[in-house]
């Protein structure tokens, strides 16, 4: 995957660099967890959790996957698996080198979509969910973005844990 200086959100100016820039890092600290483990340690539960580093490298690429067609569409409709539990854990046959190209591949979805926006007040009609209320709920694509942003963090906060449970290694120490 791309590091966050190397990306193209790098060369954006402005706010809209610099948001996506600081959610460039997030995943590259994620990513810093899997580094050197085997399929097998990717898929494997150190906690009491059923996390484990694949399932979380997963959702975080189908987490931008539909964040991003979410921001490209605008029509409020819930997009394909956006619900799917199994988005949070590595299926029969998946490998961490598939599971971290298509993280790749939805990291550069999401920045060529908000690299598109004419602007990120634009309101966005979210999806309806289980949880939603219901009136429909706009965000503006900023928000939308400092939702990714918080996400991705608080995932590498939980793989950081799961690697440290693994085989003591932490993302601080890998760097």
């Amino acid at each position: 995957m791309t590091t966050y200086s190397e990306s193209p959100a790098s060369f954006l100016p402005g706010e809209r660099g610099e948001l996506l820039r600081a959610l460039a890092e997030q995943r590259e600290l994620l990513l810093i967890t899997v580094r050197g483990i085997t399929d097998a340690q990717a898929a494997q539960r150190t906690t009491v959790s059923e996390l484990a580093l694949g399932g979380i490298v997963k959702h975080m690429a189908r987490g931008e996957q539909v964040w991003a067609q979410i921001l490209v569409k605008g029509d409020g409709e819930l997009p394909d698996g956006m619900l799917d539990t199994g988005q949070y854990r590595m299926s029969e046959g998946e490998t961490l080198p598939g599971l971290l190209k298509l993280y790749a591949g939805a990291a550069q979805a999401t920045e060529e979509a908000v690299s598109a926006l004419p602007d990120l007040d634009r309101n966005v009609p979210l999806p309806r969910t289980p949880w939603s209320p219901p009136e429909t709920v706009y965000w503006p694509a900023r928000r939308i973005l400092l939702h990714l942003i918080r996400e991705t963090a608080q995932h590498a906060g939980h793989a950081d844990i799961i690697r440290e449970a693994l085989d003591g290694a932490s993302t601080t120490a890998q760097r």
